[in-house]
């Protein structure tokens, strides 16, 4: 065998007669990174996902595609070798891409591209996921937990951190280390159990994250950045808001997504009246596109 078929064989072109593609060729995945540039924002998950794989791959991901280099629907999601919990919804992830749902529902419906045995996420920025996701979970009996959110992007014309809030010596703006997980867990609403902290103590140890920490340099508001390159669980104790510090934190973590080439995205609950004229007082962008989270338990965990 030459050396350019074992090439084309590690790129996964001897796979072109499956149904399903697992695209783990290094130069595939920048390519494929390239493309998802032109669908944004709807692309922006899978985007954030791609980057992070391109650059040292800290969750163990993978993509599946349709079809390549004409893809049609794209998945990324963990690697089956990666050690995995059953139950923890955080790090079963799956960010879903498609320029035709009914390719994206295809994927699902094969098999082995989703296990369906374990709790899982599903994310998306296009409004099919829903009802497809959803319609497939139901046919297998899945329970189904959707929550849905405004998606926002800052850009480089957001206003820029300021610092005045900080004066002194103390407080402090610094980044978080894995001694914090715990009170992060403790006050996310999504946290408050096992798995959750496990993921958190994952997020701060592989991506950016921004807090400020008072006089005894416990944090005292952050966020950090998830495996979709998300800014996400941006939080500021009670006893310490109205003092600047959610934004300062927020416009400096994007800022630092920025210098290192990622997009600065997150989402945000419509009813969280705060953070929403937060992102509008610095000048954040509001997508067109909702972000969907869906999260999925088999019948043998759903008690």
């Amino acid at each position: 065998m030459t050396a350019k078929a074992r090439f084309f064989i590690r790129c996964g072109i001897a796979g072109a007669l499956e149904k399903m593609l697992v695209l783990n060729c290094s130069i595939k995945l920048l390519t494929l990174e390239k493309m998802l540039k032109s669908h944004f924002p709807e692309s922006l998950k899978v985007y954030g996902a791609v980057m992070n794989m391109n650059r040292g791959n800290p969750f163990q991901k993978e993509v599946v595609v349709d079809s390549w280099p004409d893809f049609k629907a794209v998945i990324t999601r963990r690697q089956k070798e990666a050690e995995t919990d059953d139950l923890d919804h955080y790090t079963n992830a799956y960010a879903v891409f498609y320029k035709d749902f009914r390719a994206y529902q295809r994927l699902l419906e094969e098999h082995d591209v989703i296990n369906w045995d374990q709790v899982f996420q599903i994310q998306g920025l296009q409004s099919e996921v829903c009802d497809v996701s959803n319609a497939v979970a139901n046919s297998k009996q899945l329970g189904v937990k959707l929550t849905s959110f405004k998606a926002v992007q800052f850009s480089p014309h957001s206003a820029l951190p300021d610092t005045n809030a900080l004066k002194g010596s103390s407080p402090r703006l610094t980044y978080l280390n894995i001694a914090d997980a715990d009170l992060l867990n403790r006050t996310w609403s999504r946290g408050g159990n096992e798995q959750c902290l496990r993921y958190i103590v994952k997020l701060i140890s592989c991506f950016p994250s921004v807090c400020v920490r008072d006089d005894k340099g416990n944090p005292v508001s952050w966020s950090l950045t998830d495996q979709f390159a998300t800014m996400c669980h941006g939080y500021t104790l009670p006893e310490h808001r109205r003092k600047g510090y959610s934004q300062l934190v927020a416009l400096t973590l994007a800022r630092k997504l920025r210098s290192r080439g990622f997009p600065c995205q997150g989402n945000v609950l419509d009813d969280n009246t705060a953070s929403i004229s937060l992102l509008k007082n610095v000048r954040a962008e509001f997508l067109p596109c909702r972000f969907h989270r869906l999260i999925l338990t088999p019948a043998a965990f759903s008690g």
